[in-house]
């Protein structure tokens, strides 16, 4: 037991004459990723060496050009609740580092008091005092509350980088509906065309049918076509409604005249991407906000051991006060009168029944849990960059297949019509025909929407082009 009291008197000694903080040294963990983008995520012709610190940031208003969309998404970064929540959150955090600073140092308070009350002979005896006082403020040899006020500003950097991240997020998801919105009004327009078409084959059908010319089968045929059309459009028109509305959420109001009249012309403008060198992951992840958010996180829990561990020793706190006293409130302020208290205190933690030893352990884990959870943010990140890349290679072939395709199924179509015209082709080769070239027709706008939705789902795992 000596010993013990010994030792800890020792440690006690030199961390106060060296005033230094039992917080552990912060060190980065190694990213858990591999050093390069996956064969299928290549980004750049082999040889290219150009470091990814090279890479200049992109703002979002240059990333996207269309003037109604950059509306758009001003709208949304001025409107929505769920930003507006972030930042009021980052506020909030702001406070609370007001507050950890505050702690550094002394409280000054202006106070005074007076009292009357009777003695053993009933007598009224009076005392009156006024002056300034500081109250319990501690002297931090130990860095326990230097500990805390770091906790706080690691926590405020996480906040706000968490709400970089929301921004980003609302950008690119304000991004995708209304590219999704388009993608709705060009498919109706398909659906709105070749139900025309359709209801005109089924009249001509009808027509022949009465002159005896087409059979019951074949008018069955058209009426089948017509009405799997009318099912696709009712589909489409509701999928549209809901985009409109999922949009409307994001932007906090209803869409405006301008993107009404875009929405008209049917117009999915292209988006543009800034090509990207090699590099390393590590330094293009690094830029994310979410990630940058975990890693304050888990600066914030190193922070805390460092508070858990100053618990152990003890804690020095100051209450001292300079004023006047007297037993007059007329004397108070009279030469004479005046005097100063100073009174320290110094508690030393003997038995806890192991409060202090949990609460380190409990920091010490929330250390690892921090760990692991700014490990997986990074592998995370990495494995939405590669999918994007991925991505964006194979859409680009299957947005040329699409719309070659449209291309043959169109002259195909075109062809059947003429030979059944002709008697040399059948009433299921015309169906057929028919129903391929609505599915090409279909397939090429998805097609394009995933293109688009691509090269924003790229702005995004990017931290938003590459934001610094």
């Amino acid at each position: 037991m000596h010993n013990f009291i010994s030792k800890s008197t020792a440690l006690a000694a030199s961390a106060f004459l060296a005033g230094c903080s039992l917080m552990p040294t912060y060190e980065r963990p190694i990213a858990p990723v591999a050093s390069q983008w996956p064969a299928s995520a290549a980004v750049s012709a082999p040889g290219d060496t150009t470091g990814a610190r090279s890479i200049p940031a992109l703002a979002w208003q240059d990333y996207f050009t269309d003037p109604t969309l950059r509306q758009l998404i001003d709208t949304a970064l001025a409107n929505n609740r769920d930003l507006r929540v972030s930042v009021l959150n980052t506020q909030q955090a702001r406070a609370q580092l007001g507050i950890r600073q505050a702690d550094q140092f002394p409280t000054l308070n202006a106070a005074a008091t007076g009292s009357r009350s009777p003695d053993s002979n009933g007598a009224i005896k009076s005392a009156y005092s006024a002056g300034l006082t500081v109250t319990a403020y501690e002297l931090d040899f130990f860095g326990r509350v230097a500990s805390l006020k770091e906790q706080a500003l690691a926590q405020y950097l996480a906040t706000s980088e968490s709400a970089q991240a929301a921004q980003i997020s609302l950008i690119a998801t304000v991004a995708q509906s209304w590219m999704s919105l388009l993608a709705d009004e060009a498919l109706l327009a398909v659906s709105h065309q070749t139900l025309d078409s359709r209801a005109e084959s089924l009249k001509l059908v009808e027509l022949k049918l009465q002159h005896g010319a087409a059979s019951d089968f074949e008018l069955r045929g058209a009426q089948t076509l017509l009405e799997s059309t009318r099912v696709t459009l009712a589909q489409q028109q509701r999928q549209r409604a809901l985009d409109e509305n999922a949009l409307v959420l994001l932007l906090g109001q209803p869409l405006g005249e301008a993107s009404r009249e875009q929405l008209k012309r049917q117009n999915v403008t292209p988006l543009q991407f800034a090509e990207l060198p090699a590099g390393l992951p590590s330094e293009l992840l690094a830029r994310r906000p979410d990630i940058r958010q975990a890693e304050h996180l888990l600066i914030a829990s190193n922070a805390n051991i460092g508070a858990a561990r100053a618990a152990f020793f003890p804690r020095i706190s100051l209450t001292a006060g300079a004023g006047s006293a007297s037993n007059a409130l007329s004397g108070l302020f009279k030469d004479g009168a005046w005097g100063w208290t100073l009174a320290p205190q110094l508690v030393l933690p003997i038995f806890d029944a192991g409060r202090n030893q949990a609460n380190l352990d409990a920091a010490r884990t929330g250390r690892e849990v921090a760990v692991a959870q700014y490990e997986k943010a990074i592998q995370s990140a990495f494995r939405e960059v590669a999918d994007a890349l991925a991505s964006r290679a194979t859409l680009v072939h299957q947005l040329q297949a699409s719309q070659a395709l449209l291309e043959a199924e169109t002259a195909r179509n075109h062809l059947t019509q003429l030979r059944l015209d002709h008697g040399v082709a059948n009433q299921l080769e015309w169906l057929d025909a028919r129903r391929s070239l609505f599915a090409a027709q279909q397939a090429l706008v998805q097609t394009r929407l995933a293109c688009q939705q691509n090269q924003i789902a790229l702005f995004k795992t990017l931290g938003g082009a590459l934001q610094n």
